[in-house]
């Protein structure tokens, strides 16, 4: 049996995937074998940390990325409310839709395996999330529980009590940042059935926010595979692990009231934050130090010795920028408000 980790990445999160890898192999305690899902094809910087490290692989089954595209654009096409949803927002038509490239894991090599974000940093060893897949088919470590329903699912009480009939679903919803699971966990039989419930307009259910996250959320809780979450049920033992949380540092690790975390995630703050610090930007990230130590960990020649602020002018630029893109925004988004009245 092979354990194995999956990261979807591509060189716009070059600087995040470089800290995230050296985190793995600083902390987990073992060697465990890592593919990274292609968010796109801008792949360049990627494929050569590739060809510079051992124990790690692209993911390249074009059959398996074109499937799940196509399953992805096949339930957001067929569900207007998302639709018309992302086109009030000036979103494209198939919002994220690379980001349900997560689900090619499922079909990866690896027998067992746990799922990283970029913008994530291992903290500890995941030798305990592996053992408690023995027991379920489903693992994640994360507070989304404590959250509001309505960022993963946001249909009525109605309608979710008659999808899942469960009056507790609020205590198994869970973040798709971060998870374990097993290769084929999703038979193609059973994809074929949630497929068909979702097109037939069990897809209102979900929110469109994090379109993946909901689509993560929808079919592990409507199969009904045996799921665990340690920071639900485990509530004694169990850490933080948003960045938005107090933590202690010591030696690069971080822990939450004297237990070490298995893991960071740096959740919502932009790659292009994460690209100005390595650039030597003064840009104030949460434990910014950690990152950086992990990110130059095999290259600390490299590290910024020094941040500089953008002077006025780089500021003023930066604004004028933001505020012209905003306007063409704008004018899309009524473009397209003023089309759709027209073709109605």
């Amino acid at each position: 049996m092979i354990d194995g980790i999956y990261i979807l990445a591509n060189d716009v999160v070059y600087d995040q995937l470089i800290a995230l890898l050296n985190s793995i192999e600083a902390n987990a305690g073992r060697k465990i074998p890592i593919c990274i899902l292609p968010y796109n094809d801008r792949l360049d910087k990627v494929r050569a940390e590739i060809a510079s490290r051992e124990n790690i692989i692209l993911f390249e089954d074009s059959d398996a990325i074109a499937y799940w595209d196509n399953f992805a654009i096949e339930i957001w096409k067929n569900y207007p409310r998302a639709q018309k949803t992302w086109r009030e927002w000036g979103f494209p038509e198939l919002y994220e839709l690379p980001m349900h490239r997560k689900f090619c894991a499922i079909d990866g090599p690896f027998d067992r395996f746990i799922y990283f974000d970029a913008d994530t940093l291992l903290m500890g060893s995941v030798d305990y999330v592996f053992e408690k897949l023995d027991t379920c088919d489903w693992v994640v470590n994360d507070f989304q529980y404590k959250s509001e329903l309505k960022f993963i699912f946001d249909g009525s009480p109605e309608q979710i009590q008659q999808v899942f009939n469960t009056d507790n679903i609020q205590s198994k919803i869970f973040c798709a940042g971060w998870f374990a699971t097993k290769k084929n966990i999703f038979s193609p039989a059973i994809r074929a059935e949630l497929l068909d419930k979702l097109k037939s307009g069990e897809a209102d259910v979900m929110a469109f926010l994090a379109p993946d996250q909901s689509l993560f959320n929808y079919m592990v809780l409507r199969s009904g595979i045996p799921y665990y979450n340690f920071a639900c049920y485990d509530c004694e033992q169990a850490t933080g692990n948003h960045w938005s949380s107090q933590f202690d540092v010591v030696d690069n690790i971080l822990y939450d009231q004297g237990r070490r975390l298995t893991y960071l995630h740096y959740m919502s703050i932009s790659s292009s934050a994460f690209v100005k610090l390595c650039g030597g930007e003064d840009v104030k990230i949460p434990y910014r130090d950690v990152f950086l130590h992990y990110r130059y960990l095999k290259s600390p020649e490299k590290r910024p010795q020094s941040f500089t602020r953008p002077n006025q002018l780089t500021l003023l630029q930066k604004s004028t920028s933001s505020f012209i893109q905003q306007r063409i925004n704008n004018f899309k988004l009524n473009y397209r408000n003023l089309k759709d009245r027209i073709t109605k």
